[in-house]
């Protein structure tokens, strides 16, 4: 009998994929602008304005920030399942409102609200699966959750390409009066709506954390849950271990715990890894898709297409990655992830350097996605699910993810003032030093964490600096 033979199989996955909603859902939103920028900015009239151009774009990781950082304490105080509730009701909220209003002052206000939704739904959902997940297959679900973030990132993609109406060839600004410009943008952000209800029903239905549960001391509902995911022996296993580690009906940590020097080494290596994330500058192509391709030398009507394109490649990688996380490891998948966008990035800066224009350009920019699909795009949500111990996990998974926005805020941000300051090439020329340094920070201090508990990392990572 194999060991996945004695667990609930389908109550697992059932929980883990809808907790995972609260990444398809960040992924949606998150992505779903892109398509609407060009029509949105000639709408609000900031089509030649950078600065505002940048805000517009970033606003909604501001939100982030505000997400992440207050769900570590709410969910300590309300429980896992309340927050993802609440993240799928503001998602919701925002779709509608981000599509109906006329100022860019409400639109910046909708987006910033989205953020709120997203920050939250970042750090609770894989924080969620990995609390729920039997120890052998955490990485295969947390990595569920990245691949419901692409897979949400392909459907606004998708969206966007089919809501807009074809454009004449070689138009590279819509005209002011086309229904692109007028409604076209409004229903791409409508369109988040639908599985943001879903979301929302489908939550309803699936138990809080048991982690969660015995730290707050009610061990009979705890041992219920674990028992219906894989019997009455792991119900046991789990809940004696947890008391052997001390966390059993312990009060939770806030920052002052986090912060103190058992717990220092581990913070840094989670910010460290969130940050990178986002500093690699993968993210950029999904956000800036129209900057990237028309400097490639692509129309607008090109440039859609182009931007679905890379949303199937990052699906299939991030499938790919599914299977391989608990076969390669955390460790060498980040490594990798690192060293092969460095290389990418150096020549497509010099491509971009030497005037190269179109398909390998798209080869080039498809190659970079595909490198981070399988390897930093989901090792880093596993690794900030795994890494910090159950007593400051929350307020730890909330820190890195704030850290996390804030790397992806001034990402967003800064690219449009980069690229018009160093041009493409040297824009891209810097991500790779910056994906250079990082593959030498993972070869110094990223642990491997495939096939441990949570309470045994604890051990390995934490309690040797007490």
């Amino acid at each position: 009998m194999s060991i996945m033979e004695t667990f609930n199989k389908r109550f697992i996955y059932f929980i883990c994929a809808v907790s995972a909603m609260g990444g398809l859902l960040f992924g949606y939103d998150w992505v779903v602008i892109g398509g609407a920028k060009p029509f949105y900015e000639v709408y609000f009239g900031i089509a030649d304005a950078p600065s505002l151009q940048g805000l517009a774009m970033s606003i909604a990781l501001a939100g982030c920030l505000v997400g992440a950082m207050a769900c570590g304490s709410l969910a300590d105080r309300l429980g896992r399942k309340p927050l993802l509730l609440l993240s799928a009701f503001i998602f919701l909220v925002s779709a509608y409102a981000t599509g109906a209003f006329y100022t860019l002052e409400d639109f910046l206000g909708a987006r910033f609200l989205g953020g709120i939704a997203i920050g939250m739904a970042s750090g609770l959902s894989p924080m969620y699966i990995a609390e729920v997940a039997p120890s052998h297959i955490r990485g295969k679900l947390v990595s569920l959750n990245q691949l419901t973030i692409v897979l949400g990132i392909l459907a606004a993609q998708t969206v966007n390409w089919l809501i807009a109406e074809p454009m004449p060839a070689g138009t590279t600004v819509p005209a002011p009066d086309s229904w692109n410009v007028l409604m076209g943008w409004r229903w791409m952000f409508w369109s988040a709506a639908f599985p943001a209800a879903a979301f929302l029903l489908l939550a309803c239905f699936i138990p809080e954390s048991p982690r969660y549960l015995l730290m707050k001391g009610r061990t009979e509902h705890s041992v219920k849950i674990l028992t219906h995911i894989g019997g009455k022996s792991y119900a046991d296993a789990q809940v004696r271990a947890m008391a052997e580690a001390g966390q059993s009906t312990v009060k939770q940590g806030g920052l002052r715990l986090l912060f103190s020097k058992p717990y220092r080494r581990v913070l840094v290596l989670g910010v460290v890894v969130a940050v990178f994330q986002q500093w690699c500058g993968t993210n950029v192509i999904f956000n800036y898709a129209q900057e990237i391709f028309s400097n490639a030398g692509f129309d607008l009507g090109d440039m859609l297409f182009n931007i679905v394109l890379t949303g199937i490649v990052n699906v299939l990688f991030t499938i790919v990655a599914i299977y391989t996380v608990e076969k390669l490891g955390r460790r060498r998948l980040m490594l990798w992830g690192a060293g092969g966008l460095a290389l990418v990035y150096a020549v497509l800066g010099t491509c971009y350097f030497l005037q190269v224009t179109g398909l390998f350009m798209v080869i080039l920019v498809v190659a970079a996605i595909a490198c981070y699909a399988m390897t930093l795009g989901p090792i880093t949500w596993v690794l900030l699910s795994e890494i910090f111990p159950n007593r400051v996990r929350a307020v730890a998974v909330a820190t890195s993810t704030f850290a996390l926005w804030v790397g992806s805020f001034t990402l967003t941000y800064t690219f449009p003032l980069l690229n018009a300051l160093l041009g493409s090439y040297g824009t891209f020329w810097v991500y790779a030093l910056i994906c250079a340094a990082g593959c030498i920070f993972f070869k110094l201090r990223c642990p491997e964490t495939k096939g441990k508990s949570l309470e045994q990392l604890e051990k390995e990572l934490v309690e040797h600096e007490k």
